[in-house]
């Protein structure tokens, strides 16, 4: 084991270790820098990583939402959210796979727009991680205390954390393993529903009339709350998109990054949103929106209407396992980013010990430390203080892709001057792409803002940013003050 990264001005390194890196910064130069984390994904990891990443249960469940305002437009809603997320993973993808690196947009922001951007968009991904964590597990728990009530919630939220800190303890390829797996199954059922949805509208599965357009223009039309509904769909939606940046984290730690970063966005993008907009469309035109039931999955609905026989476990089952795969991968990819913080001297050095694998295990305890004390906030009191913890992190996400977005029309322009050579996967139509994401980044914010179910978010998540960047400056202050003095 090794307290620290390897010294890259020791023999057989490449070279002098930067300046900056002894002092916690990285260079401003786009050359790669060895990581001290160990490999062992696979592409097949990392693809199946980007497809399963944000098919959760905010798909599964709370899509419901968004049909209750948007109705058939909600397809709509999925399109501008998804294309939104498919910018965002695209430019990010840009930068991961021209430099790698275990802290992913954290390190972008850094080497783009300087330390006080690199210090909070990391820390605030990592706190949105650990609190939504705590979600993943409590939901988990209910759906298997309904299965075996002899066994209390607390129980089960032991038994998942348990487990999923030991795999992550363990060598990185456990991790992958489960995640293959759980994506797989996830996406399996996707495909599955989409099968079964398409011979339902074609009346061809027993006991089923062709459908045709009645459920899509019948109720009120296609739109029938108008635009402002699809708006309001996006707001219920885009939030489900959240968990794509995943992969480029765990692409920094795979056997090729470059290669492999670049193929996993490549398939996830078209994909995601291929599996998102392509179920909801199906839902739409099985059933008259209005039959979806409140807080009911819209997938058990159209299920239990095309007899197919215990959808209601079936579904059960898979959003189980969607839980227990974003709760592993919320805890891998919170452990990489503290790490990283760490790394550059952002968060405590003593996170940095790395095992004989190359795990980050003081990383991994940090971060599951953090989420048994959301667990047991959410537990006991999860109508007071995590409902708070909980809003300072429902906008954080856009936050972040914002800080993407910016970090990217910066770095794009350097790495063309320095490596172009390293640009394996481009922005579509940059930088006019790029600017247009950010408008409409600006303009969710601006109608959470509007919107009194989204304002409490925003106002939480912004005082929440406001913190950390707060911290960020002080930070830069005090700095400055003793390099004068």
């Amino acid at each position: 084991m090794h307290d620290a990264p390897p010294d890259e001005s020791a023999p057989g390194s490449g070279g002098c270790a930067h300046p900056s890196r002894r002092a916690g910064r990285l260079p401003t130069t786009v050359a790669a820098e060895p990581e001290p984390l160990g490999g062992g994904l696979k592409q097949r990891h990392l693809t199946m990583l980007g497809l399963g990443g944000v098919i959760g249960a905010g798909l599964f469940v709370g899509s419901g939402a968004g049909i209750a305002v948007a109705g058939p437009g909600i397809v709509v809603s999925y399109l501008i959210a998804g294309a939104l997320a498919m910018c965002v993973m695209r430019m990010l993808g840009e930068m991961s796979a021209a430099m790698p690196a275990s802290g992913s947009f954290s390190v972008h922001a850094e080497r783009a727009l300087g330390r006080w951007a690199g210090f909070s968009v990391g820390w605030l991904y990592w706190f949105l991680l650990v609190v939504v964590l705590a979600v993943e597990a409590t939901g988990a728990a209910q759906i298997a205390n309904g299965w075996v009530p002899g066994v209390p919630q607390w129980a089960w939220v032991l038994i998942f954390m348990l487990v999923f800190t030991a795999a992550n303890l363990a060598a990185v390829k456990n991790f992958g393993e489960f995640e293959f797996w759980f994506a797989a199954l996830k996406v399996f059922a996707i495909v599955a529903f989409l099968v079964l949805g398409l011979l339902a509208i074609f009346g061809v599965l027993p006991d089923t009339d062709p459908v045709g357009l009645t459920n899509l223009t019948g109720q009120g039309g296609f739109l029938p709350n108008g635009w402002e509904g699809v708006i309001s769909g996006v707001l219920a939606v885009v939030f489900a998109f959240g968990g794509l940046e995943v992969v480029t984290i765990a692409a920094a730690e795979s056997d090729d990054p470059v290669r492999s970063v670049a193929r996993a966005v490549r398939s996830a993008v078209y994909r995601i949103l291929f599996f998102y907009v392509g179920s909801m469309l199906v839902i739409v035109t099985v059933l008259p929106w209005t039959a979806e039931k409140a807080g009911a999955s819209p997938y058990v609905t159209v299920l239990d209407s095309i007899g197919v026989p215990s959808a209601g476990t079936i579904m059960n089952i898979v959003v189980f396992v969607a839980l227990l795969s974003a709760l592993n991968a919320n805890l891998y990819g919170s452990s990489r980013m503290v790490f990283s913080l760490a790394e550059r001297g952002e968060a405590p050095k003593a996170l940095l010990k790395v095992s004989g694998g190359g795990v980050p295990r003081r990383a991994v305890l940090a971060s599951v430390a953090f989420g048994f004390v959301s667990v047991v906030l959410n537990l006991k009191w999860p109508d007071s203080v995590f409902l708070y913890m909980l809003n300072s992190v429902g906008a954080v996400l856009l936050f972040v892709w914002a800080l993407i977005a910016l970090s990217q029309l910066r770095l794009r322009r350097r790495i063309e001057r320095e490596a172009p050579e390293r640009l394996v996967l481009r922005m579509w139509a940059f930088p006019y792409l790029t600017w247009a994401a950010l408008a409409a980044m600006a303009a969710v914010l601006g109608l959470m803002l509007t919107d009194d179910g989204a304002r409490p978010q925003l106002l939480w998540s912004a005082g929440a940013t406001g913190l950390v960047l707060a911290v960020a400056g002080l930070r830069e202050w005090r700095e400055a003050r003793m390099k004068r003095a």
